[in-house]
């Protein structure tokens, strides 16, 4: 019974984890690309 339920549980983490790691890969960039931003806008 635990099996059978688990499965899809299991390929819906799955998915939702791919989806996480996109988002936080995504949310670094922009990060990084604020960070150069202000670096640049506080040397001038």
């Amino acid at each position: 019974m635990l099996r059978e339920s688990a499965l899809p549980i299991l390929e819906l983490f799955q998915e939702l984890t791919m989806a996480d790691v996109a988002f936080v890969v995504t949310m670094a960039a922009v990060f990084a690309l604020v960070a150069l931003i202000a670096k640049g806008v506080s040397k001038l």
